[in-house]
């Protein structure tokens, strides 16, 4: 379904300072291969976990795909992506996946299989991994939501510039038949 698609070797910002257990300030220690907070009153120790999103490819008769031109205030506004979200704590993974699209296109889909998994590193201090599903619109008119700036349908060969790493290689994964 896919491969590495990038790492991120830099600094983690926003390591916490103190526990959420008990209040007291971690010590470091290195630990299950990374430096991690370690609690010298209570014990625990601090695994960050990345966040889960959620996103639909959509493709048109022709073969295009549907993408979202991201909004003001968005990471990586002006650039171009398929649509995706968080997935809200004790929200189904296909139903975040169906809520972002509908929140960013308008569009109403019955949500596929899975097509592609893969991590962003986009951002580092908000780490996420990403589903993407495969989807079928039932209802709906598309229009640009209110945190896009825009939104049209594309030939794989003729498009905008792509906010995300992960997009792109979703993206070439179609262009050689890898996704369908």
């Amino acid at each position: 379904m896919t491969g590495v698609v990038a790492r991120y070797e830099g600094e983690w910002p926003g390591e916490a300072v103190f526990c959420p257990a008990c209040g007291a300030e971690l010590d470091r220690a290195e630990m299950y291969g990374r430096e991690r907070g370690v609690c010298p009153d209570c014990g625990r120790i601090e695994f960050r976990a990345p966040q889960l999103a959620a996103a639909v490819l959509l493709r048109d008769h022709a073969g295009r795909v549907l993408l979202v031109e991201r909004g003001p205030g968005a990471t990586r506004s002006g650039r171009w992506s398929i649509p995706a979200g968080y997935v809200d704590y004790g929200e189904d993974v296909r139903d975040a996946a169906a809520r972002e699209l509908l929140e960013e296109t308008g569009l109403v889909a019955t949500i596929g299989p899975p097509v592609f998994v893969a991590t962003n590193f986009h951002d580092p201090a908000k780490v996420s991994v990403c589903i993407w599903f495969a989807g079928t619109t039932t209802d709906g008119e598309a229009v640009a939501g209110s945190d896009a700036s825009d939104i049209g349908w594309f030939a794989l060969d003729d498009l905008p510039e792509l906010a995300f790493e992960t997009d792109t290689a979703l993206i070439r994964q179609l262009r050689t038949g890898d996704v369908v």
